[in-house]
């Protein structure tokens, strides 16, 4: 826990962007970091913070590897059993980016990122974690990473010479995908029935907002909401507030539920 502490800086090499690829992509760009690179995030580590003695060790990849071992360890007994809700919020909000982008280009992507950052052309401003500082371009790309784990400010790579990447809470917006399933989500599931949720369910394959889905169906606004609600109590699907509409996306299990149900219908076909 050290290592990351709660504070203005935490070493770049244990959140490598190459873990945009899963965790065994992350695993390998941590071993593989140079050790000079670790030695000086550890020296940065122990004037921000403080840091254990133990820490200078890193720069071996054998305590590297115990490092890698016991981060895994965590995942397995803290993380993965909630990865199905984890997924199914970042899915929603790069369904929300997406969207964005298609209608508004990427002035409408960066303008959809309201209010933890602003974008004033050619100036993305971001009230960071860890403090004010300007970091140019200079014509490279810019990462945007969702995390279901940034509670707070976005978070950017602190290195100026590494790539650039902004890690942005998808926390907020509708609840249903960020809270925890209530207890009588089993039983709703059995209410979920009736051509119209089908066909909402259908529809909310590739993200819609509650009027598409209205339209879709060819309902009333006010009775497609109240569908939405049904499926998002039952865990189906995750909605997500986009200005002022509500943007819905299924959730593994709802992918799940029209999955089975389609290889049933081509079974029976």
């Amino acid at each position: 826990m050290p290592l990351f502490p709660r504070a203005a800086y935490f070493p770049d090499f244990l959140t490598p962007v190459a873990g945009c690829g899963g965790w065994d992509a992350g695993a390998d760009a941590i071993m593989s970091t140079p050790a000079p690179q670790v030695t000086r995030e550890m020296h940065a580590l122990g004037r921000v913070s403080g840091a254990p003695a133990w820490t200078q060790r890193l720069t071996d990849s054998e305590a590297r590897a115990e490092l890698v071992q016991v981060m895994r360890a965590y995942y397995d007994a803290v993380i993965a059993p909630h990865s199905d809700r984890i997924q199914a919020s970042l899915e929603a909000d790069r369904c929300l980016r997406v969207r964005a982008l298609l209608v508004g280009g990427v002035d409408g992507l960066l303008r959809s990122l309201r209010p933890a950052m602003r974008w004033e052309p050619p100036v993305l401003h971001v009230d960071a974690y860890g403090g004010d500082r300007d970091l140019h371009l200079a014509g490279r790309g810019l990462l945007l990473m969702p995390s279901y784990f940034c509670w707070g400010s976005p978070v950017p790579i602190a290195d100026p010479a590494l790539p650039p990447v902004i890690v942005y809470s998808v926390l907020g917006g509708v609840p249903g995908c960020e809270q925890p399933l209530p207890p009588a989500a089993a039983s709703a599931l059995a209410g979920v029935v009736g051509r119209s949720r089908a066909a909402i369910l259908h529809a909310a394959a590739a993200g819609a907002t509650t009027g598409e889905l209205a339209r879709a169906v060819g309902i009333s606004a006010s009775a497609a909401t109240q569908h939405t609600s049904a499926l998002r109590d039952a865990g189906l699907i995750c909605s997500r507030r986009a200005a002022n509409t509500v943007l819905h996306t299924l959730t593994p299990l709802g992918a799940a539920l029209l999955h089975a149900n389609a290889a049933g219908l081509a079974r029976e076909g």
